[in-house]
């Protein structure tokens, strides 16, 4: 017999929304399946971020090998991150060895022979979603260039005679730091001769 986890989700954003249908319909095809329901996780949190409870509670009890398969109600409720982030969690899924299978998304069933296929598509979607983003990324670089911003931290200017004169005075590392409105690290690095700021 077939042990199924199901999981469901919905956004906090939406108000009288509830997992109530969702679990209702997996569960009756479940039942028609001969399937053994063995967990049902809920989340009430946007399925942009994977930091949800029960999805991790989820996963972790995949990782046991706890139930053989996760049916969830749509893909966009088991994660709506991007393509690249729900491919990389339908891909943890069958590395432990457990399967997952979509309900308003017949083609999304990794027990049927067209897993690959989508897979595959789910895949060439990613990778073109990374080059979008790098492309974006490298648009915005030279944007910022022409508009005369430089990419980086900012150079830290200080004065290296005046931190080594109040040292040699005595005062504490953590002093000169407030009183020149420098970080402490910065401080020490020019007391151990090893600075790497722009002399005045």
């Amino acid at each position: 017999m077939m042990k199924v986890a199901l999981y469901a989700c919905i956004s906090t954003s939406v108000a009288r929304q509830d997992t109530t249908n969702q679990m209702r319909q997996l569960r009756d095809f479940s039942a028609k399946q001969g399937w053994q329901i063995v967990k049902e996780y809920r989340d009430a949190a946007s399925g942009k971020r994977s930091d949800r409870p029960e999805f991790q509670a989820m996963f972790a009890a995949a990782s046991r090998r706890e139930f053989d398969l996760v049916f969830f109600w749509s893909l966009d409720r088991l994660s709506r991150e991007g393509v690249l982030e729900t491919l990389h969690h339908l891909q943890r899924l069958t590395n432990y060895g457990v399967n997952y299978k979509s309900y308003t998304e017949q083609y999304l069933d990794s027990l049927e022979m067209f897993r690959d296929a989508v897979i595959g598509i789910l895949a060439t979607i990613a990778k073109q979603e990374r080059v979008r983003l790098s492309e974006r990324t490298i648009a915005g670089l030279e944007r910022a260039k022409a508009q005369g911003r430089v990419g980086g931290r900012p150079r830290v200017i200080c004065d290296r005679t005046k931190i080594l004169k109040l040292r040699q005075a005595g005062k504490p590392l953590g002093q000169i730091a407030i009183e020149l409105k420098l970080a402490k690290t910065t401080v020490h690095r020019i007391v151990e001769n090893s600075s790497r700021c722009t002399v005045r």
